[in-house]
C-alpha cells in the first residue's frame, strides 16, 4: 500500500467520540467540568473554562502514564503518530461481554482477510462496544457488535454505560508479548480501555461481578489475569517497549473494519502530559 499523497482522492474520517461536559469518567477518576467564563450577550465573547481527567473521551495515553522515562505527549513524534494501520474487527469471532481475545484471533484475522499485520503497523482493535458509549455520535453505518442483531440503519445505538465501562472485552499478558512480537508499532481500541476491565481498579470497583466475569472467561481472576505480575498489562508491560496506545475510538470506525489504511493520531503538544484527548482520523483511498 502506497502512502495517499494525493488527498484529493482520500476520504477523511473522524474516529473520535465527542468530548462534552457528560463524558463519564473511569472508575475512581473525576468527571470533567465545564464553566462558562464570559457570554457573547454581556462580555462580547463566548469563553469557556475545562476541568477533566485526561482519560475521558478519545484520548492518547502517552507511555510516562505508567513508565516514568516516558516519553509524555510532546516527546512522541508526529511521524509515529501517522502511518499504516490494520482495522481488526473482533465481533465476527463472536467476542461479546467480558470474554478475552488473544493472538489467535488476530492471527485467524490475517488468514481470513489475507491481510498481514507488518511490523511497523498501527493496529486497531475495533470490539463494537464504542456503540455503548454515550458519546457514540455516528450512526450511520452498521456495527456488528457481537450478539446483536442489525436493527437498520435509523435504529439508534442506546448507550449502556454500565457495560462500556464493566463488560467490554479484552486481552491477557499473552497478547501483551505477541504485540512485542509482532513489532506493532501502537494501538488503538474502541472500547474504555486497553485492558480487560477486570484487569483494572474495576475488579476493585465492583468485586461483586467477579462471579460473572469469572463464568465468562471460564476460569478464575487469578488464573487468567494475575495480579500484580500481569495487572494493566497493556499499559505495564508495553509502556516500557515505547509501544502505547488510544483509547475509547468510536466516531465512523464502522465504515472502516477489516481494511489496511493510513491513520493518524492528533493530540496536542503537551509537555509533561501522560495522557491528552486527540482527535483519530483514517485516510481512506478512493474517490
Amino acid at each position: 500500500m502506497h502512502v495517499p499523497y494525493d488527498l484529493a482522492k482520500v476520504r477523511i474520517l473522524d474516529l473520535s467520540q465527542n468530548f462534552s461536559a457528560d463524558s463519564p469518567s473511569f472508575a475512581f477518576y473525576e468527571g470533567p467540568t465545564v464553566k462558562w467564563q464570559k457570554r457573547l450577550a454581556f462580555e462580547g465573547v463566548n469563553a469557556q473554562y475545562l476541568g477533566t481527567t485526561n482519560h475521558i473521551a478519545t484520548h492518547l495515553d502517552s507511555p510516562i502514564h505508567f513508565y516514568d522515562p516516558g516519553p509524555d505527549i510532546a516527546g512522541i513524534p508526529i511521524e509515529t503518530l501517522f502511518g499504516p494501520a490494520c482495522i481488526v474487527d473482533l465481533c465476527q469471532f463472536g467476542i461479546g461481554d467480558y470474554q478475552i481475545y488473544g493472538p489467535e484471533h488476530f492471527e485467524a484475522w490475517e488468514e481470513r482477510h489475507g491481510i498481514r499485520i507488518e511490523r511497523g503497523d498501527i493496529l486497531v482493535i475495533h470490539t463494537g462496544y464504542h456503540r455503548f458509549y454515550n458519546e457514540d455520535w455516528h450512526k450511520a453505518a452498521p456495527c456488528p457488535s457481537a450478539g446483536l442483531p442489525f436493527r437498520g440503519l435509523d435504529a439508534p445505538h442506546e448507550p449502556d454505560l454500565p457495560r462500556a465501562f464493566l463488560r467490554h472485552p479484552g486481552p491477557q499478558g499473552r497478547f501483551a508479548e505477541w504485540v512485542l512480537d509482532r513489532g506493532i508499532r501502537w494501538l488503538a481500541v474502541d472500547c474504555i480501555a486497553a485492558d480487560h476491565p477486570f484487569n483494572t481498579n474495576v475488579r476493585k470497583a465492583r468485586p461483586d461481578l467477579i462471579p460473572e466475569v469469572e463464568a465468562a472467561i471460564g476460569g478464575s481472576l487469578a488464573e487468567k489475569m494475575p495480579w500484580p505480575e500481569d495487572y494493566q498489562v497493556m499499559h505495564v508491560k508495553l509502556f516500557p517497549h515505547g509501544v502505547f496506545h488510544a483509547e475509547n475510538l468510536g466516531g465512523r470506525i464502522d465504515e472502516v473494519l477489516d481494511q489496511r489504511l493510513w491513520l493518524g493520531c492528533f493530540p496536542f503538544r503537551f509537555r509533561g502530559g501522560e495522557a491528552a484527548f486527540a482527535r483519530i482520523v483514517a485516510f481512506v483511498e478512493g474517490e
